[in-house]
């Protein structure tokens, strides 16, 4: 047992003080130290310096860990010229990043107050790295492949990198699946792949309506797909639209990643399915893609949570980061309760989303738990200020291990 005394701490309803937290591998009780001291006597006992907050770890749902070499190889501005420059680039990019790159994306993530990831891997050579990870991980496999001659192929390749995953023995390490989008999945590999989620109750994820590109395909097989398809695929038509897919996940909730072209249909179906659409602001920004309208989101009581992506479109892996991007991106967001909308967007609802016991400071949950240290007291606009000032994050606990000390 240990407790520990913060000056502050951050709950998803108000801010506290004159409360300490008796915690193991779960947080057991909260409450004033002398209570706690009285009830476990010989737990260790930390007290923090004046102005600490603590707060939940950080929640990163969807980051590609493999692309993790990439800072200046790729092209931004577009999303078909950003996809051409990964066809030319996939070989340099993958050979280019090997463990000891993919562990430094991932102690970053650490740094920055990550304490559980969504790590999407195409192929696994990512999984050394993030089965040694200090973190949380809940690691999707991806399935792709639109050609119904190589669906065995391509559909046996998935299954052994599943069940690869699942001999990863240890404390928050969670397999799970990843369909990568309607237009490049045939449907008859998706369902292969949906009757495993559904039979061992998997955490699922989908890129979904990322470009106009996407929108035309899925809609008309036209547009800037049509010649890449044709030209890499010999494909003339898209393989389902997305009505078509998303029926796919019916009664099957998942996080849905973009969706910055889905139309209110498509919206309408995310809602009654009760699925999670996952924000990534700066990768939309650099492939020339729209911005996720969440006002939509909102009046329609569509769940969603923020998340990087990975460094193939992005410059860093910092949820801070990316707050502070989607804050300045809805300049029609009150400005107050949209920044308490995206933290909650990276601790408790993308705890939910993922189906994780953490995300919050209440008893019963995973002590997943970061120490900032403030420049004063907080005010009711803290929310504000933790997105926009980069407080030093002094100390990370995963599971109730203090798993990093940053001075």
């Amino acid at each position: 047992m240990q407790i520990i005394t913060p000056h502050f701490i951050y709950f998803k309803d108000r801010v506290s003080t004159n409360l300490s937290i008796a915690f193991e591998k779960t947080i057991v009780k909260i409450a004033p130290i002398e209570e706690l001291r009285a009830l476990f006597p010989k737990a260790k006992v930390t007290t923090l310096q004046e102005n600490s907050l603590l707060m939940p770890g950080l929640i990163n749902a969807h980051v590609h860990i493999e692309f993790s070499a990439n800072k200046t190889d790729l092209s931004y501005g577009d999303f078909m010229n950003w996809l051409y420059s990964v066809i030319e680039n996939r070989e340099e990019l993958i050979n280019g990043c090997n463990v000891a790159c993919m562990e430094k994306a991932i102690d970053d993530m650490l740094s920055s107050g990550i304490t559980t990831f969504g790590a999407i891997s195409s192929h696994a050579m990512d999984l050394e790295a993030c089965a040694n990870a200090k973190q949380n991980v809940v690691f999707f496999n991806e399935l792709i492949g639109s050609q119904a001659t190589m669906a065995d192929a391509l559909f046996t390749d998935f299954t052994s990198r599943l069940n690869a995953s699942k001999t990863v023995q240890r404390e928050g390490f969670i397999p799970a699946v990843a369909i990568h989008s309607p237009y490049s999945v045939h449907p008859v590999l998706i369902k292969k792949a949906l009757h495993i989620v559904k039979e061992e109750k998997l955490p699922l994820t989908a890129h979904f309506m990322e470009s106009q590109a996407e929108r035309d395909w899925l809609d008309n097989s036209d547009g800037d797909f049509q010649k890449f398809f044709n030209d890499l695929l010999k494909q003339k038509e898209n393989i389902s639209n997305s009505k078509e897919f998303l029926e796919h996940f019916e009664g099957t909730g998942t996080l849905l990643t973009h969706a910055v072209q889905a139309n209110s249909d498509e919206l309408d179906t995310i809602k009654t399915n009760r699925h999670t659409i996952i924000h990534c602001p700066i990768s939309n920004r650099l492939l020339g893609n729209p911005t996720l309208n969440i006002k939509t989101l909102n009046e329609k009581n569509i769940k969603w949570i923020v998340a990087t992506d990975g460094l193939s479109s992005n410059y860093k892996l910092d949820l801070f980061e990316e707050m502070k991007i989607s804050l300045f991106m809805h300049p029609s967001a009150p400005l107050l309760e949209f920044s308490k909308s995206l933290i909650d967007s990276v601790t408790v609802r993308a705890a939910e989303a993922l189906g994780l016991n953490t995300g919050e400071i209440i008893e019963g949950k995973n002590a997943d738990m970061i120490i900032l240290d403030l420049d004063g007291e907080p005010t009711k606009e803290l929310a504000i200020h933790l997105i926009l000032h980069r407080y030093n994050i002094s100390k990370i606990y995963i599971n109730g291990k203090l798993e990093k000390e940053n001075s």
